[in-house]
């Protein structure tokens, strides 16, 4: 469903995604109607597919100040959301695995 109408680069960097997640440990993949969570004890990483991209908001104790990061929301005064827009698999590079692997160990 997430990938139907999908480039198959989109399906590439959602596997890249997963496969460096499960590097931290547990991982279970919950599909929504709209999203897939990646969760650990509760959800570290929102993925929306489009058409040529993939969205991957990951939560943070802090804003991250990066061209990369496509929106920045503040939940909490120690809490953010933030937004990044992916096109290759190749964007999964160390700055963004640190960046998923804080996210993961604010799930734990």
């Amino acid at each position: 469903m997430h990938f139907a109408n999908r480039s198959p680069e989109v399906r590439l960097i959602y596997d890249r995604i997963l496969t460096e997640s499960k590097r931290f440990g547990r991982v279970i993949e919950d599909p929504k109607k709209t999203s897939i969570h990646l969760n650990n004890r509760v959800a570290f990483a929102g993925i929306q597919t489009r058409r040529e991209s993939l969205v991957l908001t990951l939560k943070s104790i802090e804003n991250i100040d990066s061209g990369r990061i496509a929106k920045h929301e503040q939940a909490s005064a120690n809490r953010w959301y933030l937004d990044l827009k992916i096109v290759s698999p190749e964007e999964i590079d160390d700055e963004l695995i640190k960046w998923l692997s804080a996210s993961y160990q604010l799930s734990s």
